[in-house]
């Protein structure tokens, strides 16, 4: 716990610096050094990061819990988490045409940790998203819904960044971790997509891959609101058995 407060906030070594000091020669004394400099600055931040998550995940955790004791239902299929990996940073960073730093990773990657939260229905994700902004002690910065207006290859998901309080034995910081909220036909949908984007044809035996994704994402929300309406129609029924009974 004590390393997360302890970060070295000026450090500048970009990846591809680091790349060519380990190809072109051996390592000498400073630059293992420098290695090591870089590897315990990342160490310490990546540690803020991997609890920032955690606590998300804890969170989603006991609400899909409240949520099944209250209603018998779990809205939460699964939650997944990834934390970027140091290279994967600073190469962003570098994009971004910022300075490959500490202080810069923090003011402008706001991915760094991330969780996917992979819903049932439509309705559990808007409801959900309503669950975190009432929290308190959370404050969402941005929401990009990509259900209400998918990308132009058909991708349909519901994205925020979220700021999380993470205490350490001498100090509190806050955290941004990216949330992704998406129904179990729009992970499928997504898994393959991510998979197909790296074929290198688009037009195989006369198919149009970009259009034909488009199309199955159409027809997978076409399938999602029809199942909504069964989901809703018989939670009704349920609902007026137990009134009966």
């Amino acid at each position: 716990m004590g390393q997360a407060a302890t970060v070295e906030p000026k450090l500048d070594l970009s990846v591809a610096e680091g790349s060519e000091i380990l190809k072109t020669r051996n390592l000498t004394i400073d630059d293992i050094g420098r290695l090591r400099s870089l590897e315990s600055a990342t160490r310490g931040i990546m540690q803020k990061y991997h609890a920032a998550m955690r606590q998300m995940e804890v969170r989603f955790e006991i609400l899909d819990q409240d949520l099944n004791a209250k209603q018998n239902r779990n809205p939460i299929h699964h939650i997944e988490s990834r934390l970027k990996k140091p290279a994967s940073i600073f190469e962003k960073l570098q994009r971004y045409g910022k300075q490959t730093t500490i202080e810069d990773m923090e003011s402008y990657i706001m991915d760094i940790a991330g969780i996917r939260v992979i819903c049932s229905y439509i309705s559990d994700v808007y409801n959900l998203l309503d669950l975190v902004k009432r929290q308190d002690d959370l404050t969402v910065l941005t929401v990009k819904d990509y259900i209400a207006e998918p990308k132009p290859n058909g991708y349909r998901s519901l994205h925020i960044i979220v700021q999380v309080p993470v205490y350490f034995l001498d100090k509190k910081e806050i955290v941004p971790v990216e949330v992704q909220f998406r129904t179990i036909a729009m992970d499928f949908w997504a898994s393959l997509e991510h998979d197909l984007k790296y074929k290198a044809v688009r037009t195989i035996e006369g198919i149009d891959s970009y259009d034909e994704l488009k199309d199955c994402s159409r027809i997978i929300e076409d399938v999602e609101a029809r199942m909504q309406i069964l989901a809703k129609a018989l939670e009704t029924e349920e609902k007026a058995n137990a009134e009966l009974a």
